[in-house]
C-alpha cells in the first residue's frame, strides 16, 4: 500500500507546489522595447545590400532571387554565412532550436555577429528550446541581442506541468522558420535548427527543403517577423528567465560544441571551405528570378483570435482552387480530413491530376499523425489520387543525405512543398494537417516560377517511384508497390514495420484526436 501512496503523494506535492508558485499567470509584456525591420534603403550600403541591389538592377520590378536549399549541409552553411555576412541586422525565428552541435554553432554565429555591432532579434517558440534557458538568458544580456519566447510556459521545469491548466493556450505553437539578414536575404522552409535537419545526426536524418530569397521577398519576411515580434504572445526572456551573473563566461561554456566531436569538425571544416557567401556576394550563385509572395498566419491565431481571411490556410485554399492540370504535393505529416479528400476528389473529377508524397509508417516519426492519415488512404485512392509513401532508408556511414528531397537517403521526409500546373511552387512550414490549418502558425513562399515548379514535378516523376512505395487498391485492400532494380515487390501490409507497431497505430486511429494532429 505504501508503494502506491508514495508516488501519488509526490505527484500531489509537485502539483500543489507548482500551483502555489503562481506559475499559472504570465507577466504582462509591458517592458518590451519597440523595434522594426530596417528598410532596404537603410541597408543598401551593407555588403549584402550592395550585392543584392547589383543583381536586381537589370531585373523586372518586384522580382526576387530564389535559390532552393535541398542539401542539408548547404542549408546549414547558408544560415551561418548570412550571420557572418550581416552588417546591421539579423532577424531569426524558429519553432525548434536544439542544444546540439548545429544549434550551438548557429547561436555562436549570432553572438559573433552581435560582437561586430549587428542588431540580433531572436524569436523562438518556447516548446522547442529544451536545455537552452541559461544560454538564452546570457545571450539576451548582450547589448545587441534581444531574445523573445513565443507563447511561453510560465513554469520552466517541468514545462509539461503547464498543460494541466493551460492546454488550450499552450497547444498553439509558432511553427514558423525564418532567418533574415540586413533585410536583403532570407531563408525560410521546413528546417528547424537541430542536427537531424542538417545531416549531423547518425540515428535520425530528415530530407527537407528551404529556400534562400534575395530582394523584395526578404523584405516581406522581415515585415512578417515584425508582426510576430510585436505580438502579444512574444515575451522578453528577462520576464521569464532568471538573470545570469556572468553571461560572457556562461556563453563561452554553453555555446562551445565538443571540439573533438566528428560532427563539430565536419561543420567547422565545411564553413572554412564554403564559398557560399563569396558566390552570393560576387553574383556567381545561380539564382532564379521570380515574383514571390510571403504568406503566413496572423500571430493572433496562437490566441485563438486570428481573423479567417488572414489565415494561411485560406490563402493556400485560394491557390489550390485554381489548378487546371496538376497538383503535386509533398507533406511529411499529411492528414487531409474529409474536406481535403473532397477537395482532391473534386480536382480529379475536373481532370486535374493530384499526386501526393508523404511518409510511410516506417519513416514517420509521429505515430499519432500516421494513424490520423491512414484512414484516408482508401478514400484518396478511390478518388483517383496518386499516393506515394516515402521509404525509410537505414543509416549508413555517410551521416548526412546527399540526394535531393525526392530521392533522399534520409530516414524521414520533412519537406513541405507543392507545385500547381508546373507554374507556381510553394515552399514553407505548412503541413497539410489540422494542426497547421487550425492551431499552429505557419509561413511560406508562393513562387511564380514555371522553371522551379517544373523542376519540382519532373524531379518528383523521376525520383519518387524509386524511393517511395506507390499505393494501390486491390479488391478493396491497400497494397504497397516497391520498385527495386526494375522489379516490382507488392506488400500486403505497411512495409518495414512489425505487427505490434501496426496494431498500435490501428488502435490510435480510433481515438478522437484528429483536430490536434
Amino acid at each position: 500500500m505504501l508503494a502506491f501512496i508514495r508516488p501519488v503523494f509526490m505527484l500531489t506535492t509537485v502539483l500543489a507546489a507548482t500551483l502555489t508558485l503562481g506559475g499559472c499567470a504570465l507577466p504582462p509584456p509591458d517592458s518590451r522595447v519597440a523595434s522594426q525591420v530596417l528598410s532596404p534603403a537603410q541597408t543598401a550600403e551593407t555588403s549584402l545590400g550592395r550585392a543584392v541591389q547589383a543583381r536586381l538592377k537589370d531585373r523586372p520590378d518586384g522580382v526576387s532571387g530564389i535559390y532552393p536549399l535541398e542539401d542539408s549541409l548547404d542549408a546549414f552553411t547558408a544560415r551561418a554565412m548570412l550571420a557572418e555576412g550581416a552588417d546591421k541586422t539579423l532577424d531569426v525565428q524558429y519553432y525548434i532550436w536544439a542544444d546540439d552541435t548545429t544549434g550551438r554553432l548557429l547561436l555562436k554565429a549570432l553572438r559573433e555577429a552581435a560582437e561586430r555591432g549587428v542588431r540580433v532579434r531572436l524569436l523562438l517558440d518556447d516548446n522547442g528550446i529544451a536545455g537552452l534557458d541559461t544560454s538564452l538568458a546570457a545571450l539576451n544580456a548582450h547589448a545587441n541581442i534581444e531574445v523573445r519566447l513565443f507563447n511561453p510556459f510560465p513554469v520552466r521545469r517541468p514545462k509539461w506541468i503547464g498543460y494541466l491548466w493551460e492546454f488550450p493556450r499552450l497547444n498553439h505553437r509558432m511553427h514558423n522558420k525564418s532567418f533574415t539578414a540586413d533585410s536583403q536575404a532570407s531563408i525560410i522552409g521546413g528546417r528547424n535548427v537541430a542536427d537531424e535537419y542538417f545531416g549531423a545526426n547518425r540515428q535520425s536524418q530528415f530530407a527537407d527543403l528551404d529556400v534562400l530569397a534575395l530582394g523584395p521577398a526578404a523584405r516581406q519576411v522581415g515585415e512578417d517577423f515584425d508582426r510576430y515580434w510585436a505580438s502579444t504572445s512574444a515575451y522578453p526572456v528577462d520576464q521569464l528567465l532568471p538573470a545570469v551573473e556572468t553571461p560572457q563566461a556562461v556563453l563561452d561554456e554553453t555555446l562551445a560544441p565538443p571540439e573533438d566531436g566528428p560532427d563539430t569538425q565536419q561543420y567547422l571544416e565545411a564553413l572554412e571551405q564554403s564559398d557560399f557567401l563569396q558566390r552570393l556576394l560576387d553574383k556567381s550563385l545561380a539564382m532564379t528570378w521570380a515574383h514571390v509572395s510571403v504568406i503566413s498566419d496572423d500571430p493572433e491565431k496562437a490566441l485563438g483570435k486570428g481573423q479567417d481571411e488572414r489565415l494561411m490556410s485560406r490563402q493556400l485554399s485560394a491557390a489550390l482552387d485554381q489548378p487546371r492540370a496538376s497538383v503535386t504535393l509533398v507533406s511529411p505529416y499529411f492528414v487531409p480530413t474529409e474536406s481535403g479528400v473532397a477537395l482532391f476528389g473534386e480536382l480529379e473529377a475536373q481532370g486535374v491530376e493530384v499526386t501526393v508524397l508523404t511518409n510511410s509508417l516506417a519513416a514517420n516519426d509521429v505515430a499519432f499523425v500516421h494513424a490520423g492519415y491512414a484512414k484516408y488512404r482508401k478514400p484518396l485512392l478511390k478518388a483517383d489520387v496518386t499516393l506515394y509513401e516515402m521509404q525509410r532508408t537505414a543509416s549508413t556511414g555517410n551521416k548526412r543525405p546527399r540526394a535531393g528531397v525526392m530521392g533522399s537517403s534520409a530516414s524521414s521526409l520533412h519537406a513541405k512543398t507543392f507545385a500547381i500546373d508546373g507554374e507556381v511552387l510553394f515552399i514553407g512550414s505548412f503541413n497539410f494537417d489540422p494542426r497547421s490549418t487550425n492551431i499552429n502558425t505557419e509561413i511560406g513562399f508562393l513562387i511564380e516560377s514555371p522553371k522551379l515548379a517544373t523542376e519540382m514535378t519532373d524531379s518528383f516523376a523521376e525520383e519518387v517511384p524509386q524511393s517511395a512505395y506507390e499505393l494501390a487498391l486491390e479488391n478493396g485492400d491497400v497494397r504497397w508497390i516497391e520498385r527495386h532494380n526494375g522489379e516490382q515487390i507488392r506488400h500486403d501490409h505497411e512495409p518495414e514495420t512489425g505487427p505490434f507497431k501496426r496494431f498500435w497505430v490501428s488502435l490510435l486511429s480510433f481515438l478522437p484526436l484528429e483536430p490536434l494532429l
